[in-house]
């Protein structure tokens, strides 16, 4: 069983910073390709960001050259790197990880429970 965790949420002004991360693990050996979305109330769930287990990264055009994904050395955790933050980021941040396990690569999809982003001006 694949399972997923975010944290780094929290309440800052405009202009602030924040890094989430998205710590996956399992019982097995996994290869993940992790992708953040977000979700403001009243507004759709939208595409933040995603980087597989390449490295290779893809973002949404709402956070093009302000927010940046990265990942630790054993590739099971994802780090978004959110700059110059306004209030239109403010939204409860999700990470889903894409699973591929074992030798077979047995592939797995699993939401974490969110962490919420607040700015304010």
């Amino acid at each position: 069983q694949v399972r997923v965790a975010e944290s780094g949420g929290g309440s800052v002004q405009v202009g602030g910073s924040l890094r989430l991360s998205c710590a996956a693990s399992a019982q097995t050996f996994c290869s993940y390709d992790m992708e953040w979305y977000r979700q403001a109330p009243g507004k759709e769930r939208e595409f933040v960001s995603r980087i597989d287990s390449d490295g290779d990264t893809k973002y949404g055009d709402s956070v093009k050259g302000r927010f940046t994904a990265s990942q630790d050395g054993a590739k099971s955790t994802a780090y978004l790197q959110m700059n110059s933050l306004t209030p239109d980021d403010t939204a409860m941040y999700y990470c889903k990880t894409e699973a591929f396990c074992g030798i077979n690569a047995v592939y797995d999809e699993v939401w974490g429970q969110g962490t919420q982003v607040t700015v304010s001006s």
